[in-house]
């Protein structure tokens, strides 16, 4: 099962439409339309996370908190994709609190979307994967505990 981690160029899709499970990162409009598309060419119905900007950081990517119900009505029409969740990262910091309150306010959003299809809520990275568990993450990302530091 292939997951796509990370920022989804809307020229990628193609590469990707034909074996990927699930893609975690989409964070606008235009690239679930591409993905529904190429979904669609392949004949298959692809899981997207929709990645919420929570970060105080402006190199984040992401809908804002409150575009998310709109996103979600937008894609309704969409047949080749799956909307299971949300998935945000917080910012680059040692602020636990500030970590935490970022957490709190995805959490937020995805309790007031949550159903029977939206169960996922990814959050967390290797460094601050136990603070994501705490405030209720249902998935995190840890490839740099496992397989070290990216050179």
């Amino acid at each position: 099962i292939w997951h796509m981690i990370g920022h989804l160029q809307r020229n990628k899709v193609k590469f990707i439409a034909p074996f990927v499970s699930l893609i975690h990162a989409v964070d606008s409009i235009k690239l679930l339309k591409e993905i529904n598309k190429r979904a669609a060419q392949n004949n298959r119905k692809i899981d997207c996370l929709l990645q919420v900007h929570i970060a105080k950081e402006e190199t984040k990517f992401g809908f804002g908190i409150h575009e998310v119900k709109d996103a979600l009505l937008d894609t309704l029409s969409f047949k080749n994709i799956s909307i299971i969740g949300l998935m945000g990262m917080a910012t680059f910091t040692d602020d636990h609190n500030q970590i935490k309150e970022e957490f709190e306010s995805l959490k937020t959003v995805f309790d007031s979307i949550k159903n029977d299809k939206i169960t996922t809520l990814s959050m967390g990275m290797s460094g601050d994967y136990p603070l994501a568990i705490e405030q209720g993450g249902t998935m995190v990302r840890i490839g740099s505990a496992i397989f070290g530091n990216r050179n």
